[in-house]
């Protein structure tokens, strides 16, 4: 198949919407398909051009990727500079119809997979769109309003494509609700190979908390919805190390609301395996995640995760076995979980145990093949209509 992913983040992006996409990407290659990825620019990426106005392959950070890689003008979003967002560009339609689609893979569509949908529309190319971001939950969050807005963007990118497919349970539970038609299952992969409690480090566990406390450890944006600030009641805990993995906007305020937290900026690959294998304890607060990747990488990294019941984490975490739940925006029970983990070192052992066993099987490849499946049975469905 000749696949056109136009998603709105891509490496050198870190994200989860840039990581799921590279993954697609390689997967079809390694299964001897033909992806092209068209992504937003970003100023490690610049969009150079080449003879006849086409952008250079293999240029800059493209260079590792694993097919040709089309950037579009992008601009920084105001008050987030880590996020892009696509400007208007005709490259989009031109690179799908350059590329002979057979399909078009959009990637958390809000802005450039607009313009991807719209293209396949015209072309008469099938699209899927693959649900990623909570915008809804985000409106709120940053504009205290705007949540019927988003659903309607929402609602309108989505019910245009051939399929829908929703990274959870719970976020296939809120499209249908709202609307959204032909919604099905694809949950997200993990590298179990990079990812692995062997990458324990002792001397690293010896820098990050001297007398050897339990080390507790967040990883991801720092940004309002991710309401890192859930973890002050953990920073009080006595013999309780914190530690806070990755930037954002809200890092400036979380340095104050967070005191005593070990803050080690971004981090990514094999330094980042290090850092998971060597907690004791993984914390994720935010309760808009339609999936939650790093919750998956803790559990293959054989620790044991505390994180909100809502989104994502109901269906990666179970309760009692390979973590503990806990109640959205509560940071007693945020305290009260990290402690019940950090003082019983036979707890944490199980968990994490139980967690590494049950992600075993949700690698890349196994996923990737699914999601090809479901490019077949659109095609197939669109091939049967012409008929």
């Amino acid at each position: 198949m000749r696949v056109v992913i136009v998603t709105e983040s891509f490496p050198p992006d870190v994200n989860g919407v840039a990581h799921c996409a590279l993954q697609t990407a390689r997967h079809l290659v390694e299964r001897g398909h033909a992806p092209l990825v068209v992504a937003p620019a970003s100023p490690k990426s610049p969009t150079s051009l080449g003879q006849g106005g086409a952008p250079f392959a293999g240029q800059g950070p493209d260079a590792l990727a694993p097919c040709r890689v089309i950037r579009v003008p992008s601009l920084p979003l105001p008050g987030y500079p880590q996020v892009r967002v696509a400007l208007p560009s005709r490259r989009v339609a031109a690179a799908i119809t350059e590329h002979r689609a057979d399909i078009v893979h959009l990637a958390g569509p809000f802005v450039l997979g607009v313009r991807g949908m719209a293209a396949a529309a015209r072309l008469g190319i099938p699209a899927v769109a693959v649900y990623q971001t909570d915008l809804a939950g985000y409106a709120r969050t940053y504009m205290g309003a705007g949540e019927a807005t988003a659903w309607r963007r929402i609602r309108s990118v989505h019910a245009a494509a051939d399929r829908t497919l929703a990274p959870s349970t719970a976020a296939l539970h809120d499209l249908e609700a709202h609307g959204v038609p032909r919604v099905r299952l694809w949950p997200r992969g993990v590298d179990t190979v990079r990812f692995r409690p062997e990458h324990r480090d002792e001397s690293l566990r010896r820098e990050l908390a001297p007398n050897g406390e339990p080390i507790v450890g967040y990883v991801g944006r720092l940004a309002p919805e991710k309401q890192v600030e859930l973890l002050a009641g953990a920073c009080g805990l006595r013999g309780v190390r914190v530690v806070v993995v990755g930037d954002g906007p809200s890092e400036v305020t979380l340095r104050g609301a967070l005191p005593g937290a070990v803050f080690l900026g971004r981090r990514t690959g094999d330094e980042l395996a290090r850092i998971f294998a060597s907690l004791d304890v993984f914390v994720h607060t935010g309760p808009f995640e339609t999936f939650c990747q790093t919750v998956q990488e803790a559990m293959a990294s054989g620790v044991p995760v505390v994180a909100p019941a809502a989104g994502g984490p109901l269906d990666l975490v179970a309760h009692g076995r390979t973590g503990l739940l806990v109640p959205p925006r509560d940071a007693g029970a945020v305290r009260d979980a990290v402690w019940s983990l950090a003082a019983d070192p036979a707890l944490r052992a199980a968990y994490g145990a139980a967690g590494r066993a049950t992600v075993e099987g949700r690698t890349w490849a196994a996923v990737g093949d699914q999601l090809i499946g479901h490019y077949a049975e659109v095609l197939s469905a669109r091939t049967a209509v012409a008929a």
